[in-house]
């Protein structure tokens, strides 16, 4: 997946996995009701393997371990999978129920597409850096530093084609709920939505 090039940044975006909303959710979030968790296909009895091929600050992967599943981490800018690695290694040294959590994510360092194929995945995770919003309101701080470090995931299509070509049971593409679909894939088996977000539920099994 193309990105613009890695760039010294002023303010880098925050990776915590114990603290603020993350924190929140994983004291007080519902359990497997979450949409998300409801997505990837946690139900009673069964927790999927899922790969997050686009890992982010890792927050998604978090909340899915911190509910039993075990999580692969594809992060491909050095800049952010440096700072995965320190919050990860912060977050397991506070032992506990966190370490518990963190013991159940692996994270790796590469391009999702060259990766996915090489681990037979259950379940992929996609949530591409999606352009700027055109409406004033400004986005969250942490998405904002994100995207200055990694840009937009301009070949997210490519990706997402990948993704359903190497799982197993489902691909999950999270997508701004108000937005145009994505072009280029065709139509989700079906889909879970909450108040911004909509999880497209991609059944390839």
């Amino acid at each position: 997946m193309s990105r613009k090039h890695e760039m010294p940044i002023l303010e880098k975006p925050i990776c915590d996995f114990t603290g603020g909303a993350v924190g929140h959710r994983f004291l007080y979030g519902g359990g497997r009701n979450q949409i998300m968790a409801r997505a990837v296909g946690m139900k009673a009895g069964k927790t999927p393997m899922v790969v997050d091929a686009t890992a982010g600050l890792g927050v998604d992967a978090f909340l899915l371990a911190s509910l039993g599943a075990e999580i692969i981490l594809i992060e491909r800018s050095p800049d952010m999978h440096r700072l995965l690695e320190d919050g990860l290694a912060r977050a397991r040294d506070i032992g506990g129920k966190v370490a518990e959590v963190i013991s159940r994510i692996t994270l790796l360092h590469g391009d999702a597409r060259d990766l996915l194929p090489t681990l037979s995945p259950e379940v992929v995770l996609v949530d591409p850096m999606h352009p700027p919003r055109k409406k004033k309101a400004l986005v969250k701080k942490n998405i904002r530093l994100i995207r200055e470090i990694v840009g937009s995931d301009e070949d997210s299509v490519e990706l997402m084609k990948v993704a359903l070509t190497a799982a197993s049971n489902r691909v999950v593409l999270k997508w701004p709920r108000r937005a145009n679909p994505m072009e280029g894939i065709g139509l989700s088996s079906h889909q879970i939505t909450g108040k911004s977000i909509c999880y497209n539920v991609f059944m390839v099994g």
